[in-house]
């Protein structure tokens, strides 16, 4: 802490004091410190691994673009570390999605799509200059852009079957081959990467976007499934009512729209959230899966929590409806008859705030109870 402190009153030319630890996480340190003259600011350094190096470097990169998040006030690439300005004590999203206020949690999230819609839309022309950012900050890793991810998890997916004792539908290759694609070069947009609810702060000014460690251009219907299914990689997930989701989502391509005009085309942007849902439930299942053999909490602190199996069930039976992909969709079904079908867990609840709103069921069951 100590040399986090010092590094950073290097940075600012200030003294800095009363040090709060905000939790980080294994790849950082986060620090909410005072300066000299009485401000406060956020300290955010990250340890020498290869993920945490890339995470500074998207995050210095992605934030330096002054599109969305904390202001930047100090680079130390070294450390490497970064000074933010401090965005204050607000509730994030996932704080108002667990708690019991409907309709702050429906502002919150109406909030939270538009945002990501106009940051995208913010963006189209500043592909470049994040590429000369990423070069300016690089701990010699490749960009997020550069990193074949998509490709990658579609590869592992075969291997998580056989190891579940599913086998493997004829077709199922190609079809993982061309959801791949998911719209990224026909529709790109920059986003912070990690969306998910509790890095996003409702400030009293607004939406507030933290975390920018996996800061890339990617194509937005992968963004935009977020609302769909929701939030694809997070672990504040629950079920949300139908009216609610269609009206998020909705949202964001009101904002992305103007800037892409065929995302007005039903069918266009139909096809390219089948897409993406299916990247998302193949990341997923290839990143769960293996965690299954006993259930447990989507988060090791936070309640109430949906369990891995809870969640990973729900995302198979979300695309086994998925149309233009029969081997994918009989994989789905195949994985919820034979490996689904024997854990007996609860279906998804609600998330808590809409408990008992538009016949959504929302039991929470904070226990973890293995099937």
């Amino acid at each position: 802490m100590n040399a986090i402190m010092h590094a950073a009153e290097r940075l600012l030319a200030t003294r800095l004091s009363d040090p709060v630890d905000l939790g980080g996480s294994k790849r950082t340190t986060v620090l909410r410190c005072r300066t000299a003259d009485g401000r406060s600011v956020v300290l955010k350094a990250y340890t020498g691994g290869p993920d945490a190096l890339r995470g500074f470097t998207a995050e210095a990169a992605g934030l330096s673009l002054g599109l969305a998040g904390p202001a930047v006030l100090g680079v130390d690439p070294e450390v490497p570390l970064l000074v933010l300005a401090d965005l204050g004590d607000a509730p994030t999203l996932a704080d108002v999605l667990l708690g019991d206020d409907p309709k702050a949690a429906e502002e919150g999230l109406l909030a939270w799509a538009g945002g990501l819609g106009r940051l995208a839309a913010r963006s189209v022309d500043r592909r470049a200059e994040l590429t000369r950012l990423w070069a300016r900050y690089d701990r010699g890793l490749p960009t997020w852009d550069d990193d074949p991810w998509i490709p990658r998890v579609a590869a592992a997916l075969p291997g998580r079957l056989e190891a579940a004792g599913v086998t493997v539908p004829p077709g199922l290759a190609d079809e993982l081959a061309r959801i791949g694609t998911a719209g990224g070069e026909e529709y790109p947009a920059f986003t912070p990467g990690d969306t998910c609810p509790d890095n996003n702060l409702l400030t009293p000014d607004g939406l507030r976007l933290i975390d920018f460690e996996a800061a890339s251009f990617q194509s937005v219907f992968l963004t935009a499934a977020y609302c769909r299914m929701p939030f694809a990689t997070c672990w504040c997930v629950f079920a949300l009512p139908a009216g609610l989701a269609r009206r998020i989502e909705a949202a964001y391509r009101a904002e992305v729209v103007p800037i892409f005009p065929a995302l007005a085309e039903d069918a266009v942007w139909e096809a390219g959230m089948r897409e993406a849902v299916a990247v998302w439930t193949v990341n997923a299942t290839v990143s769960l899966l293996p965690r299954t053999a006993e259930d447990g909490p989507m988060h090791r602190t936070r309640r109430p929590v949906a369990t891995r199996r809870q969640v990973l069930k729900h995302r198979w039976e979300t695309a086994a409806e998925l149309e233009g992909f029969p081997a994918f969709t009989e994989t789905m079904r195949r994985l919820l008859r034979e490996v689904a079908d024997g854990w007996q867990v609860d279906p998804l609840p609600g998330y808590p705030c809409f408990a008992h709103r538009d016949g959504v069921q929302t039991d929470v069951h904070p226990d973890v109870h293995p099937g």
